[in-house]
């Protein structure tokens, strides 16, 4: 432990005094480490020291023969400054092994060959599978002057660098043995004693360490006196000497002091995040093992799933559901008896059900083995009086804004005091700071539950395959700006077995974008099912954008997929480009494309551009949030992109994933992200069949006729007799209403079984009630029954009408 010591030369056993310490401050530590079965398993070099005994006669002794102090604390012995924690039992009890919590204390001890020394002591049950139990850490009081007001409190701290099993991990435990210590406080103590190179110990008017040593007899003496003066004053009805009642407003104030001291440490310690979870993990936490030793919270079902829920008083069908439970005890005790996770209602002869309705804090000084037991009938087959029976017990509700969030049961071990009416205060004040942080917490879960179900609401859900085409989408919300963005993807089923693939970002972010962003898509699904070319739709897609505001700007990316024309007609309005892989040899390039102006500026003509493609060959489209990080060249991510687009993949969305995590861990990225990729697989020709027919009613029966042949080929036979139905309802319709131009008539085999029937009409056909009387109008409605689905839509030469029927399973 004492490794880097070389730098001083320490005194021989028996030689005095231990030497000053190597600065100002800071005192060396005697270490000992005390095995389960009593005996000294380390000896530090402050411990020969302190105690005169060598090493090689230490290690392997009783503890209680080289620690004498166990006698020491004699009959004029009391507990230290924190006595109302019961933190003040003798080193001897400690080492005989009833020791299960931070001790602290001092003693007077004489070591062969010195005069008496004044030993402060602290020790540190260890838990765990090693044989170590007791960590022992005692200093020579002398020369700490307690009486001239420079320091209040001391903090033990030992050296990383030591040299018993086990050391190390107790250095990085810091925290956990000095509970009350943080994090960062441990390292800077570390870091001090790395430079020392021993143990020392901290002074400070302000740091709070669990457990801190009395200051010696004499004063112990004296104020036993007082205390025993005021009795016999009290007693006889005497009024309080002057010098008594002045000692007595000192100690009420110390201990208000104290307490106003802890609630600001807790204050600071909870409320550091938003998240729910994280919230009560710490509010849990600041009270253990300072405040209390056990600590039970219990919120509402409906606080831990952010939700809202009704006002007014719980009752008995309220569940509570247990949240968090820290306690001192050894590892496991409570977790079979009093699951996390557990949701329970409570009934009302319990003093938690008079804490939530009241909202005011119970305190139950001890635990009878009669209330012990009306708690343990809720639990089924568990038996939880051992755990409680006996135990000072106050429950505390966590309000905010006059509502009961929850509570929490506090328990104290039978040898610490019992709570009091000042811990009830405390306790009260620190329940009304941790509901309200509970309460924003609850809140901004709330809010994050409903932007996250209104951006779930707004994305579409495609179809991982239509027709000639798989798809993969990704939605990634922005890491810093909220849950809810104007980003959006889309796939729309066309007519003849095409796709309409659409990629947009609503400038801005948050519930104003996602919107908008609602809005603009709902506008392009209307557009698209009218099969608007791209450069008209977006046209049309510009003006509404005007109507609706001038704050109304969006890039929109627009691709209409033919399967089988093996063809993409494409127009772009301020977006960036998508990327095409070619499948015959990998390679990946940005389409060119006219860029356009965005959405909501007005005036700016789009034009379309279309492109061959191949069977296999992917496209990605994405918004900018994924290629673009600030204080980068966007060229670099659409670069990155292409890469990553090209890479091969075993499914589409390993392929989505490969370009997230290619893209998404180049860090600054705080925009949303859409990115939807299809693989353009085609349709083949031997899957397409047309006939073109004459402005003829008997042509009806030809069509009949050719679908039956051509379904008998493509092995469908069980679907030639509604399909013949059907074509010769549209064939007849359609050679009615024809004028000049030859009706056309198209079957494509695919995922489903796909018919169109094309005229020169301009006139689209509408499904009316006939009545049996009625000699018109039942053609649709027969088509609108027995189809999967059917639909109409205008072209450039006429209309088109088509239906869709179910292929049978193989």
């Amino acid at each position: 432990m004492d490794r880097g010591s070389e730098r001083e030369t320490p005194p021989s056993p028996g030689a005095g005094h231990a030497a000053e310490p190597a600065e100002p401050g800071r005192v060396p530590l005697a270490v000992v480490v005390v095995d389960r079965e009593g005996l000294v398993s380390h000896w530090s070099r402050g411990a020969r020291r302190l105690f005169g005994v060598p090493r090689e006669e230490a290690v392997g002794r009783t503890a209680l023969d080289l620690l004498p102090v166990s006698g020491a604390l004699t009959e004029e012995h009391e507990p230290g400054p924190h006595a109302d924690d019961g933190l003040g039992p003798d080193l001897g009890s400690s080492l005989d092994g009833g020791l299960s919590y931070p001790a602290a204390g001092r003693a007077r001890l004489a070591a062969p060959g010195r005069e008496r020394a004044d030993v402060l002591w602290w020790a540190y049950p260890l838990v765990g599978p090693g044989p170590e139990r007791l960590l022992v850490l005692a200093a020579d009081a002398q020369g700490l002057r307690p009486g001239d007001g420079t320091f209040e409190r001391i903090a033990p701290g030992f050296a990383l660098h030591t040299d018993f099993p086990g050391a190390e991990d107790l250095a990085r435990r810091l925290p956990e043995i000095l509970p009350s210590m943080s994090v960062g406080e441990s390292a800077r103590i570390v870091g001090q004693i790395l430079e020392l190179g021993y143990p020392v110990l901290e002074f400070s008017q302000h740091d709070r360490v669990p457990v801190t040593p009395d200051w010696g007899v004499a004063r112990r003496a004296e104020r036993k006196a007082r205390r025993e003066r005021a009795a016999r004053a009290r007693a006889a009805g005497e009024p309080l000497p002057e010098d008594l009642r002045d000692e007595a407003e000192d100690l009420e104030y110390a201990a208000v002091r104290e307490r106003l001291e802890f609630l600001n440490e807790v204050s600071g310690r909870i409320g550091t995040s938003l998240d729910l979870s994280r919230t009560i993990l710490e509010v849990s936490r600041a009270v253990v093992p300072r405040f209390t030793d056990v600590a039970g919270t219990y919120l509402r079902e409906q606080v831990v799933a952010g939700e809202g829920f009704p006002e007014g008083v719980p009752d008995t069908t309220t569940l509570w559901h247990r949240v968090a439970v820290e306690h001192t005890d050894e590892p496991g005790r409570w977790d079979d008896v009093v699951p996390v996770g557990e949701a329970m209602p409570f009934p009302a002869h319990t003093p938690f059900f008079q804490c939530m309705t009241s909202g005011e804090p119970v305190l139950v000084p001890r635990i009878s083995e009669e209330m012990g037991h009306a708690i343990a009938a809720q639990f089924e087959k568990r038996d939880i009086r051992p755990l409680i029976t006996g135990r000072s017990m106050l429950v505390v509700p966590l309000k905010a804004r006059n509502v009961v969030l929850g509570f929490m049961i506090l328990l104290r071990h039978p040898e610490r005091p019992v709570f009091n009416d000042m811990d009830r205060v405390t306790g009260a004040e620190l329940a009304a700071r941790a509901g309200l942080v509970l309460d924003n917490a609850r809140m901004y879960t709330f809010q994050e539950n409903v932007a996250e179900t209104l951006q779930d609401s707004m994305l579409p859900h495609i179809p991982p395959r239509m027709a000639g085409c798989d798809i993969a989408t990704r939605y990634l919300p922005g890491t810093l700006l909220g849950r809810v963005g104007g980003d959006w993807f889309d796939a729309v089923k066309l007519h003849g077995g095409r796709t309409a693939f659409v990629v947009g970002d609503v400038m801005g972010h948050g519930l104003n974008s996602a919107a908008m962003m609602g809005q603009l898509r709902t506008a392009v699904q209307t557009m698209a099912g009218l099969d608007l070319p791209p450069a008209q739709l977006l046209r049309n897609l510009d003006d509404l954008a005007q109507r609706l505001g001038d704050t109304y700007l969006a890039t929109c990316l627009y691709a209409v997929y033919d399967p089988i024309a093996s063809e993409l007609h494409l127009a772009n309005a301020g977006h960036i480009p998508p990327v095409l892989v070619r499948a015959g040899d990998g390679r990946s390039e940005l389409l060119d494309l006219p860029t356009g102006a965005p959405i909501g500026v007005g005036g700016v003509p789009f034009e379309a551009v279309r492109v061959r493609v191949e069977p296999g060959d992917r496209l990605v489209m994405c918004t900018d949030g994924l290629v673009e990080v600030r204080g980068e060249d966007i060229g670099v991510g659409l670069a990155t992109l292409c890469e990553s687009a090209a890479h091969p993949a075993a499914s589409m969305d390993d392929a989505c994933d490969t370009i997230i995590r290619s893209l998404n861990t180049r860090g600054g990225r705080k925009d949303d992200v859409a990115l939807l990729m299809a693989r353009l697989n085609g349709i083949a020709p031997d899957d397409v069949a047309e006939w073109r027919l004459a402005r003829d009613a008997a042509e009806a029966g030809r069509a009949r006729a050719v679908v039956r042949e051509q379904l008998h080929d493509w092995d469908l036979a069980e679907l030639a007799a509604p399909a013949e139905l059907l074509v010769s309802e549209l064939v007849t319709n359609a050679v009615r209403h024809a004028h000049a131009r030859p009706v056309a008539l198209r079957l494509v085999r695919g995922d489903t079984l796909l018919c169109e029937v094309d005229d020169d009409d301009h006139e689209l056909p509408t499904l009316l009630s006939v009545g049996p009387l009625d000699d018109t109008g039942r053609g649709l409605r027969v088509v609108s029954t027995l189809a999967r689905e059917w639909g109409t839509s205008r072209t450039g030469n006429g209309k088109t009408v088509w239906f869709e029927l179910t292929l049978p399973r193989r």
